[in-house]
């Protein structure tokens, strides 16, 4: 998901670089929210992680 995230940043980057500010904008915004997702799915992975490790083997 990191890679989409990543992805989208060069795709503005090189947007912006060409002076269309509307696709940059855009594809800025759409590699945020990629990337806080990916940020809050990681967290809740690593939540459930410890607390299925906390338990004893089943």
């Amino acid at each position: 998901m990191l890679s989409w995230a990543v992805t989208f940043l060069i795709v503005a980057l090189i947007a912006a670089v060409l002076g269309f500010g509307g696709i940059a904008g855009t594809a800025i915004e759409i590699a945020k929210i990629i990337f806080f997702v990916a940020i809050i799915l990681f967290l809740i992975s690593a939540v459930m992680g410890l607390m299925r490790r906390g338990r004893g083997p089943v």
